[in-house]
């Protein structure tokens, strides 16, 4: 599984000449690097006496980054085996026009796959902003930074994950689909951006 590859290896497979992990692998693991910065600094929050009233609403937080960091690293294999389905049902036989319509059918199933993988992603990545905001917030001061860049990966994440929805998005022919997942995105794109501008803007350095 590509989440098992190392640091090296998992670079070096995204820079060949093969189609996974794409851009929908790497938005996850954008997410997974966030969730783990964050994390980090809620960790370096407990303990600390400075910040005993906020222990256990970090403890809570960190919690929360926990399970959202492994829930990413799966993602990285989940969207590249979305895209496998896709491409499989490229692959099947079109020689009839019965084989043609099943082929037809079993690609825009695995259009639809294809862009829920990564919508996945989206929510998520966007769902994590409010804990980037948390430590932000009220995380220990000296890793303030660290939890502005994990705000900076999550946009990053779901604006990404964003990207490969609608590049299948386009080729669905279902326009109830379509409609309902671009309206979705559009709202989830706008709000992520204003958040990550909202979090930056609120430390002063």
């Amino acid at each position: 599984m590509l989440k098992d590859l190392g640091l090296k290896e998992f670079i070096a497979q995204t820079a060949s000449n093969e189609p996974v992990p794409g851009g929908g692998s790497i938005a996850a693991l954008s997410g997974g690097i966030s969730a783990s910065l964050a994390e980090m600094v809620a960790n370096l929050t407990i303990g600390k006496k400075k910040y005993v009233e906020v222990e256990e609403e970090m403890k809570t937080v960190a919690a929360k980054l926990e399970k959202l960091r492994y829930e990413f690293l799966d993602m990285i294999d989940e969207d590249a085996n979305s895209f496998d389905l896709v491409m499989q049902a490229f692959k099947l036989p079109k020689e009839t026009d019965e084989d043609k319509a099943i082929r037809t059918q079993k690609i825009q199933e695995g259009l639809k796959v294809a862009a829920l993988s990564p919508l996945e992603i989206a929510r998520k990545s966007f769902e994590m902003m409010e804990l980037c905001e948390t430590v932000v917030d009220k995380g220990n001061s000296n890793a303030v930074t660290d939890g502005m860049v994990a705000s900076m990966m999550a946009r990053t994440s779901v604006l990404s994950a964003i990207l490969n929805v609608r590049i299948n998005l386009s080729s669905i022919k279902d326009e109830d689909f379509v409609m309902k997942i671009s309206k979705e995105i559009d709202e989830l794109e706008k709000e992520a951006m204003a958040k990550e501008e909202k979090i930056i803007n609120s430390v002063e350095l």
